[in-house]
């Protein structure tokens, strides 16, 4: 199987007026944090909130009356379900979609209210594909692969040809890896418009299916890991799409969780754009290896923005704590009258906030006539933290943070 420029091409044509021509747009503010100069594609503003729609209505579009009429199955965590079912039920064609468990409720409940038959089957993408397969001949269905597929490459490989439109200059494009679709088609089309241009593959460090491959392993040995990046989290990257991007490639990135959070927390931050953990993995990619991209022009893509809600907050309040703008403070004192409200004051006077206090008289390592109580604080920053905590010493109270 082989992917070349004009297919590409091709599916851009056919998916014009069908799917929204997205913006990338130069980030001053991430340029500074990260050292490069940071142009960002953001493919969240697609219908369904993600690039998969590219691949999913290329593939759809191609399919003969005959095979439209009986329907299609695919198995995915969740992206590609919601574009191939939104695009499906445009175009008449029954859908049916196999998920894995655990994949995020608000992607299930999405692709159902896109009118797909939406079946909750294995631990993995492996086994739900699995399965789908199973189903696909029992019913007679057409099978339409996430990714390693030739014409679901082709469409994805139209986000490249935009990019380039839009910054011809680029020089760098690092860009999720999964199961490989997306830099497949990526790769090729930007090879073939700026031959220099550098193609920089960036993967979860607890999913690395490309770099496994790379080695010669056909299985990254994941062991019951999990990854806040689900959407790109595969055991093993798909046969053609690894045979037409490897040759592509010029670097392959391991990321790992904590970056993945902040490239989260930065785009809702700077941006004022959501995005899921696959869909921060270039901006990850920037953050764990600056000095790989320094200086360089990098297009980095938005591949996603369908995270769970709750998910979202967690990650922005563990960005606060790294951030040491929450701060959980120890304190021990006498146990007497007015002790808490003279702290409280004195944290007060700083210009923090007091987000929760835990009283202890009973913990065995504090005197017994003593108190120990815990103040969840929040400040401006980590700086004005430590001014906090200089304060409360200078006053008596010398605070440790837990």
């Amino acid at each position: 199987m082989t992917l070349d420029f004009e297919d590409i091409l091709a599916a851009q044509a056919r998916l014009e007026g069908h799917i929204e021509r997205t913006p990338c747009r130069h980030s001053r503010t991430l340029s500074e944090i990260t050292g490069a100069e940071v142009w960002v594609k953001f493919e969240n503003h697609q219908f369904t909130a993600a690039y998969k729609e590219r691949g999913a209505l290329n593939k759809l579009l191609l399919l003969g009356e005959n095979v439209r009429s009986r329907g299609v199955i695919a198995a995915s965590a969740g992206n590609h379900s919601q574009g191939l079912s939104y695009h499906a039920a445009r175009l008449g064609i029954p859908v049916t979609i196999v998920m894995p468990k655990g994949t995020p409720f608000v992607k299930v409940q999405q692709t159902r209210a896109h009118g797909a038959e939406v079946l909750i089957e294995g631990d993995s993408y492996d086994e739900a594909s699995a399965h789908a397969r199973k189903v696909c001949d029992d019913r007679e269905l057409t099978f339409v692969h996430p990714f390693d597929d030739v014409d679901v490459m082709a469409g994805q490989g139209t986000v490249a040809i935009e990019m380039l439109q839009d910054v011809p200059d680029l020089e760098v494009l690092p860009i999720p890896i999964g199961g490989g679709g997306l830099i497949a088609g990526m790769a090729t089309a930007a090879k073939h418009i700026k031959r220099d241009i550098r193609i920089v593959g960036l993967e979860p460090a607890m999913f690395p299916s490309f770099t496994a491959r790379m080695r010669g392993v056909r299985t990254a040995q994941v062991n019951g890991a999990s990854t806040i990046a689900e959407g790109i989290a595969v055991k093993e990257v798909g046969e053609h799409t690894y045979a037409i991007a490897r040759p592509l490639i010029d670097e392959v990135l391991l990321i790992e969780e904590p970056h993945f959070e902040r490239g989260i927390a930065l785009y809702c931050n700077v941006e004022k754009t959501v995005t899921e953990g696959a869909g921060a993995a270039s901006l990850a990619g920037l953050l764990a290896y600056p000095e790989r991209f320094r200086g360089k022009k990098c297009g980095l893509v938005i591949t996603g923005g369908n995270i769970d809600t709750r998910l979202l907050a967690s990650v922005l309040t563990r960005e606060l704590v790294r951030e040491s703008r929450i701060v959980s403070l120890r304190i021990i004192g006498d146990d007497r009258p007015g002790l808490l409200a003279n702290v409280s004051l004195i944290i007060g006077q700083m210009g923090a906030n007091i987000i929760e206090v835990a009283h202890n008289r009973l913990a065995l390592d504090v005197p017994a006539k003593g108190a120990e109580f815990d103040v969840m604080i929040e400040t401006r920053d980590a700086q004005h933290t430590n001014e906090v905590m200089d304060a409360l010493r200078e006053r008596g109270y010398p605070p440790r943070v837990v």
